[in-house]
Parts: C-alpha cells; structure tokens; sequence
C-alpha cells in the first residue's frame, strides 16, 4: 500500500475510534483502540516503539517513544488536547528525521470532529 493510501485508510480507522469513543477520554485509551484497528486491517503496527538517538555513532536510548509507528512508513503522533501546537509538530517532525520516516501523522482526538484534528506531515 503507497503512502497516501495508507495515510487515508488510517485516518479513516482513526474517524471510526472517534465516532465510537467520542472526545474527552485520555491520550491512551484511543491509542488502544486504533492499534486494535490496525491489527485488525492488516496494517503492521507498532505501539510505544523506542527511538533512539544517534549521537557522535552512538545509539543512545533517551526514553522517546512513538505512539504508533508503521515501519518504515509512517509515524502517528496521538493526542487529546485542546489543539494541535508548534510543539506537537517540532515533535513528530524531530521523530520523523530521527527514525528516516518521511511521512507522519499527527491525530488529536479531543477535536469534536476528527478530521479537524488531524495534521499530515512530510520531510
């Protein structure tokens, strides 16, 4: 599947999480529910996937975490905040470069309609 399918089929199972859950619940328990889409779609996902840092040839593990990470694909940056800020995507654009994944996502569930809160990223 290209990127930009996957990117939609994606924001589609996120459209699904919303319309079921709602806003106002936390960060966690949507990505719960989105893993469980992905898994059940086929799509190959990993959630809470360690992103170290090259630093002088050193890989250092630093403690950042993706939310979800499609291998070499995709970054999802989840959150459930008033609005999406310039640090959220400092954030996923820092994990973007340091993973060498050109595309990112990031899908704020709080929005009383999700696709207001969704912002797509490319390097």
């Amino acid at each position: 599947m290209d990127e930009n399918n996957l990117t939609q089929t994606i924001i589609g199972l996120a459209i699904n999480v919303h319309k079921e859950l709602g806003p106002g619940l936390l960060e966690s328990s949507y990505e719960a529910c989105l893993i469980y889409e992905l898994l059940e779609h086929g799509i190959a996902a990993e959630q809470q996937s360690v992103l170290p840092i090259n630093y002088k040839g050193k890989q250092i593990d630093n403690g950042y975490r993706v939310d979800i990470l499609i291998p070499t694909k995709l970054i999802i940056e989840l959150k459930a905040v008033d609005k999406i800020l310039p640090i959220h995507i400092a954030q996923t654009l820092t994990y973007m470069k340091l993973s060498n994944i050109q595309t990112g996502l990031i899908i704020n569930f709080n929005a009383s309609r999700l696709t207001n809160g969704i912002k797509r990223l490319r390097l």
